[in-house]
């Protein structure tokens, strides 16, 4: 059904690691990589990388609120990130390196907001979580060779997914591999 399908946009840091944990999920239509949150409309990726323009590299999701449910989405983003680091995540440091979740709508920004809460009670993290909550902006594609980098380049995928600290972390943290 067109009209049960649902946005969600995630920043956590570089976009090639946020693609494929919800690639793989039942009920996700789509994840783009792309830029958001900032004041310079098509941003290309060398003007967001250069700290200029106020983007976040994220990653837009179309997903089937019916089949895998924004709380859902919720809780996997948490796992990919660390959301304790408010100067970008892992070796990539800087404002578009940056966490955050930009909601679409009221329902969403109150899920997110409950799901932060949680997981700051949950006493995972000793340091407070300082991803925001922010109100969505437009979005903005990244060029194609980002897309699905994952899929299209295996080996500099999961060598950046280790070499960056990502996987150690979220081994650390959540106790799964990847």
């Amino acid at each position: 059904m067109e009209n049960s399908k649902q946005l969600a946009t995630f920043a956590g840091g570089c976009f090639w690691c946020m693609v494929k944990p919800f690639d793989e999920q039942p009920g996700i239509i789509s994840v783009i990589s792309g830029y958001t949150g900032g004041h310079v409309e098509n941003p290309t990726y060398e003007q967001v990388c250069s700290e200029s323009t106020g983007h976040y590299e994220a990653v837009q999701i179309t997903f089937d609120p019916e089949i895998f449910p924004y709380e859902k989405l919720l809780e996997l983003y948490w796992q990919q990130i660390d959301p304790t680091d408010p100067g970008g995540q892992f070796h990539d440091r800087g404002q578009s390196y940056q966490t955050a979740i930009f909601y679409h709508n009221e329902k969403q920004r109150e899920l997110a907001e409950q799901s932060k809460q949680n997981l700051q009670d949950s006493g995972r993290f000793t340091k407070p979580v300082v991803t925001p909550i922010l109100p969505a902006k437009t979005f903005y594609p990244a060029e194609e060779y980002h897309q699905a980098y994952y899929k299209k380049n295996k080996a500099h995928y999961e060598q950046y997914h280790v070499g960056s600290g990502r996987a150690g972390f979220i081994q650390a943290h959540w106790g799964k591999k990847k």
